[in-house]
């Protein structure tokens, strides 16, 4: 998902069990057609505003509705308030027809039984399975269940890197390992300007990049039997070595543990950080007023050697399309999703929100060929790994990121990090899990 805060997180649990009980579940055939003309769409806010979206979306669903006859009531809703609607909508029964989900939710909002399955009749209904990429459909639920969702948005991080920075500093390529990154972004450091920006004080930014390196050390926060594993030996490495950046390498600013609205971003395109890892940061960069020109994307560092699992460079990002299991308009809202999922609207829609198609006919099209984009495509086919798609991953998410965002904040206060430090946030976060 695009970086947000979430603040409902921590009271997930307790809409899986008040939902579980307010809608029953298990099987796809819970909604009805009872309005077959009409359906509610809940958007997550895409755009630069929240009338920017209604800008993009509001002619796309008079297309939908000349074509099918069916009429579509628009609402975007912003980062900060959509897991709280979506969490009351689940409990009271009393949602939209169709809406927008962050991916990283895909498991945790799977488990209130609120949302329609798509089993193999569902995905024929929008054109199969197979039209998606693989790794985006394996962030749409949890392993062994049909999904809950169907990708509409992906994104990937990549490492975006200054050239004129990198060529002032004597520096011919961009690192390919973190021993490089390290070495790099300290020749890159000077004064006021550092050679990697942070988003230290976002607890999603936080927990999207240390789960990517807990997959190098061999770690996805979770056991094989799905029980939470946050102090293990290789999460405490991966975490430290993300602190490090910021605490011992010095790589980054401390004033980058306060930076939870985009300053990282801010920071990159105005030459005062080197380096950034991002999620498709180039309308963003765009928006800050940087050149294309000005900087390019390679993947995030890996291990050298590095196979499987451990060359993990990103988390799959993106939004899911849902359906809620009690539409009014079933038929209709499976129509929807197959319109939203089709080539063309695929290719509008993320061509304007410079995001990827996770469509995989949708890829082709010309404008997802700039470089940036192409980089980011090898990304999300090839290195790209799911978030745990558990129950719990929303208060996963939560508990990581603002343990990263302690650490760092600790750091940034002169006080020193190392592994006895990071165990023991990363035990209290373990020890705020609910149970199972």
């Amino acid at each position: 998902m695009r970086t947000h805060r979430i603040s409902a997180a921590l009271a997930l649990t307790a809409a899986i069990v008040l939902t579980a009980s307010a809608c029953g579940g298990g099987d796809s055939g819970g909604g009805g057609n009872s309005s077959p003309k009409t359906l509610t769409y809940w958007a997550s806010n895409q755009g630069s505003s929240l009338e920017n979206d209604k800008q993009v979306l509001e002619p796309e669903l008079k297309k939908f509705e000349a074509q099918t006859g069916i009429k579509v009531k628009l609402e975007v809703i912003p980062w900060s308030d959509l897991l709280n609607r979506i969490l009351a909508a689940t409990a009271s029964g009393q949602g939209p027809d169709v809406l927008n989900i962050g991916n990283t939710w895909s498991a945790s909002l799977q488990a209130t039984g609120a949302l329609l399955p798509f089993d193999q009749a569902a995905f024929d209904k929008i054109g199969g399975k197979d039209r998606f990429l693989e790794s985006t459909i394996a962030s749409a639920g949890a392993k062994g269940k049909d999904p809950a969702a169907v990708p509409l948005y992906s994104m990937a991080y990549g490492l975006y890197y200054n050239k004129k920075l990198f060529q002032q500093a004597g520096i011919a390529n961009p690192p390919a390992t973190w021993e490089e990154l390290v070495a790099d972004g300290k020749k890159l450091t000077s004064g006021d300007k550092y050679g990697l920006a942070i988003e230290g004080g976002n607890v999603s930014e936080n927990v999207h990049n240390v789960f990517a390196l807990g997959m190098q050390h061999g770690t996805g926060f979770y056991d094989a039997s799905g029980k939470p594993a946050f102090d293990s030996p290789e999460a405490v490495a991966a975490v430290k070595q993300y602190v490090d950046f910021l605490a011992n390498d010095k790589i980054a600013a401390p004033g980058n543990a306060e930076y939870a609205a985009n300053q990282s971003v801010t920071d990159f395109a105005t030459g005062k950080a080197a380096m950034l890892m991002w999620q498709s940061a180039g309308a963003n960069l765009k928006s800050h007023g940087m050149n294309p020109d000005d900087y390019a994307v390679v993947p995030v560092p890996a291990p050298a050697g590095a196979t499987g699992a451990k060359a993990t460079t990103s988390m799959v990002a993106g939004i899911n399309m849902a359906v809620f299991k009690n539409t009014k308009n079933l038929d209709g809202a499976l129509n929807f999703v197959k319109f939203m999922t089709s080539d063309e609207e695929q290719k509008t829609l993320n061509g304007t929100y410079g995001s990827l198609p996770p469509v995989k006919a949708a890829q082709s099209d010309a404008a997802f060929s700039t470089p940036e984009l192409q980089t980011l495509a090898g990304v999300l086919a090839k290195s790209a790994a799911p978030l745990p798609q558990v129950a719990s991953e929303s208060q996963f998410e939560t508990l990581i990121g603002t343990a990263v965002k302690n650490l760092l904040a600790s750091a940034a206060a002169g006080k020193p990090v190392t592994e006895a430090t990071v165990k023991d946030e990363l035990s209290k976060a373990q020890q705020q899990m609910p149970a199972s």
